[in-house]
């Protein structure tokens, strides 16, 4: 089965400043891909650039609550190459609250940084690739995207939507080679569990530099086919 290559793949890591993405950048880094950084977090942005030694050019500083920012980021992408041949969507945010703590305000911050800002990044980018008939998406809804958990309501809501959006999304795309793959991600040790109150054993998680070649895998699919939908978690991590 032949694989696709990802040197001199323009490859978009929407998210790079958090866990999972900062170590799929890095290891993207080694697979030869032309890399463009966009995250929040402007500082580690920065450091993860001078590490890798990606030109400044193809480093956005992207803020998903801000609308225009996306805009604005892929006018500036599509001014140094013609399409982004893999966008890889490892934003979000993740809220977990009971239902009676959790605001209106947050459940809306919710749908805007994980539904409303993976619409906008698939709407920027989803043109050129049609344009040619070939890319691919990757978005990782987590599994609390396809298997609901109590006190998650905002959170799945969102992944949910997420979900729903790409499988519609590929309908729209059956006469082109461009792939949807979701990755349903659950139990990474990584920054979103810093300030979630619920016990849980994070030496028993998945790590994110396991997270990162299940996607570095995503990238090579077959030429013949697509893999829509991976799942990826840990065998147990809640403690008792």
């Amino acid at each position: 089965m032949r694989m696709e290559k990802l040197n001199n793949k323009n490859v978009l890591v929407a998210g790079a400043t958090g866990g999972i993405g900062e170590a799929t950048t890095k290891l993207l880094a080694q697979s030869g891909a032309n890399l463009f950084l966009a995250g929040r977090n402007l500082s580690k942005l920065n450091a993860l650039a001078t590490e890798l030694n990606i030109p400044a050019e193809r480093i956005f500083h992207l803020d998903l609550a801000v609308p225009d920012t996306v805009e604005a980021m892929s006018d500036k992408v599509h001014a140094l190459v013609p399409q982004i041949d893999i966008l890889i969507n490892a934003t979000g945010i993740g809220i977990i609250k009971p239902l009676e703590q959790l605001s209106l305000e947050e459940f809306r911050l919710s749908l805007q940084v994980n539904l409303e800002g993976s619409f906008l990044l698939v709407k920027a980018f989803l043109p050129a690739m049609k344009a040619t008939g070939k890319g691919l998406v990757i978005n990782i809804p987590g599994v609390l995207g396809k298997v609901p958990m109590a006190g998650a309501a905002a959170y799945s809501a969102s992944k949910y939507g997420l979900v729903g959006m790409m499988q519609s999304i590929r309908e729209e795309l059956k006469r082109t080679e461009i792939r949807i793959t979701n990755i349903f991600m659950g139990g990474v040790d990584s920054a979103f569990w810093d300030n979630i109150n619920m016990r849980v054993q994070r030496e028993k998680m998945v790590r994110a530099e396991e997270a990162a070649r299940a996607i570095w895998f995503l990238c090579q699919q077959p030429s013949s086919g697509v893999v829509s939908e991976m799942v990826l978690q840990p065998f147990n991590h809640q403690a008792i």
